[in-house]
């Protein structure tokens, strides 16, 4: 997939970026400013625009000698004040019990005043700056996941990375940390870039690392596709409102989510990357040149005009390119029965259940009467309902009364708060956005609910998830 976008003729290289957007663009001073964290988040403080709180910087040896550990908290973020692409960001998650001077980082190494102290040198030495020169190293508060993106990130947390070009947002990312990025949302080392659709605030497809296209969060059956971007709208204002401040006309501007303050500028970004087309699956150089030349009078015409412009588009060019629809999550679904009956009904899109389920009334109409008559009429009880003997339970029902009861296919061992049971599991065949799944559903009594079926991520796989449609 990703070399199919690298020839489309709309892909933006890193020279032509260079050349055609950033030099005539972004001046030097404004250059120097975005390279500068420090000053260039006290601009942004200064005109309202909400960033991480900053705990202390040291811009000397001396003052690294004369630093006072004791006030740094449980939690921090250490960074080098012009570094680039992440690199030399140290991020501590909580202090180590019973000690004032050690600290946990992600993946749960200790990180004692004689590794920070190591780190900050490297740092005012220029080990992570963009020209090797000396810099200053600073500590600032560490953000907290929201619960929406919780169950998506390794331990660090996501942020929002959106291109303004001429007042207008053409293209945007969601960045989730990894464990191999070391819970950082970094995709140059390892984090993953998912596609967000401007009109709607909803990611769509996503690749890893440099190029890799992933589908779900790893080891895990997890979609990335389908997110709902909390404060759509206010992310959009702030990165169009970072450019007006900062005077860089073509801007990376970097937004994380945070539980208690909601949208926090990270940072400006004067040289932003490329792969965020390839998570899109589509070139910047079409969107840019429709917006260059605008008149674009305020900051909110300018988010209007983004989501108007390149909204929706983007789900045709994830069907021609992934083959995949499309779906939102109800879809009406054509269920095809034993002997050829339709059912027409509309089912609940659930990735997070692994699973389709449909309904007693449903498969009796389906002709899979006898087959829960058949099942009815076992004794559940005589099997251990616990997690750890699933996979007995089934080979042990199956060994005894799969060739008593017609159309069984298998069973499934469910186990919930309400309580644990058995249920029978029919082979049926079902349309959905004219295409044809061949599904392996449960049996539940669904009365009670709104919808009569699930379709679980397991039947997914020719679907890209859109909560919002």
């Amino acid at each position: 997939m990703f070399n199919i976008l690298k020839a489309g003729k709309n892909i933006l290289g890193m020279n032509a970026r260079n050349l055609t957007y950033i030099r005539p663009n972004n001046l030097k001073g404004a250059k120097r400013l975005a390279d500068d964290k420090i000053r260039s988040k006290k601009l942004l403080k200064k005109n309202n625009i909400p960033v991480p709180k900053l705990i202390a910087q040291i811009s000397s040896h001396k003052t690294l000698e004369n630093f006072d550990w004791s006030i740094l908290p449980p939690s921090f973020v250490l960074k080098p004040n012009s570094g680039l692409g992440g690199s030399g960001i140290l991020v501590v998650y909580a202090r180590k019990k019973g000690f004032d001077d050690r600290w946990i980082k992600a993946d749960g190494k200790i990180v004692t005043v004689q590794d920070l102290t190591d780190h900050i040198r490297n740092i005012l030495d220029g080990g992570f700056s963009i020209s090797n020169s000396p810099d200053i190293a600073f500590f600032e508060e560490r953000l907290q996941i929201i619960k929406d993106f919780k169950p998506y990130a390794y331990k660090g947390i996501p942020d929002i990375r959106v291109i303004v070009y001429n007042k207008v947002p053409v293209m945007a990312m969601l960045r989730i940390p990894t464990r191999e990025s070391g819970g950082k949302a970094n995709l140059q080392q390892g984090g993953i870039g998912i596609g967000i659709d401007m009109a709607k605030g909803v990611t769509t497809t996503a690749v890893q690392g440099k190029g890799k296209i992933v589908e779900y969060v790893p080891k895990s059956r997890l979609m990335l596709s389908g997110i709902k971007i909390p404060y759509w709208n206010e992310i959009l204002t702030l990165a169009v409102k970072a450019q007006v401040v900062s005077k860089l006309g073509f801007l990376g501007s970097d937004i994380a989510v945070d539980k208690n303050l909601g949208p926090v500028f990270f940072e400006l970004n004067a040289r932003p990357g490329l792969s965020i087309q390839v998570a899109n699956m589509t070139g910047l150089k079409k969107r840019l040149e429709r917006v260059a030349g605008l008149k674009i009078k305020s900051i909110a015409r300018g988010v209007a005009v983004g989501k108007n412009l390149f909204g929706g588009e983007i789900e045709e060019e994830l069907e021609s390119t992934s083959g995949k629809r499309v779906i939102g999550s109800v879809e009406k679904v054509k269920l095809i029965g034993k002997a050829g009956q339709e059912v027409v009904i509309e089912a609940k899109i659930d990735t997070g259940a692994y699973s389709s389920s449909i309904d007693r009334k449903i498969a009796i109409d389906l002709g899979f009467g006898k087959t829960l008559e058949e099942f009815d009429k076992i004794d559940l009880s005589e099997f251990d309902l616990k997690p750890e003997k699933e996979s007995l339970i089934k080979k042990d029902f199956l060994l005894k009364y799969k060739d008593l009861i017609p159309d069984l296919d298998n069973v499934a061992v469910v186990f919930s708060s309400s309580g644990s049971s058995i249920r029978p599991v029919v082979k049926v065949r079902f349309v959905m956005d004219k295409k044809v799944v061949i599904a392996r559903v449960n049996i539940v009594d669904r009365g009670d609910l709104k919808y009569g079926m699930i379709v679980g991520k397991r039947d997914l796989s020719n679907f890209l998830i859109d909560i919002s449609k």
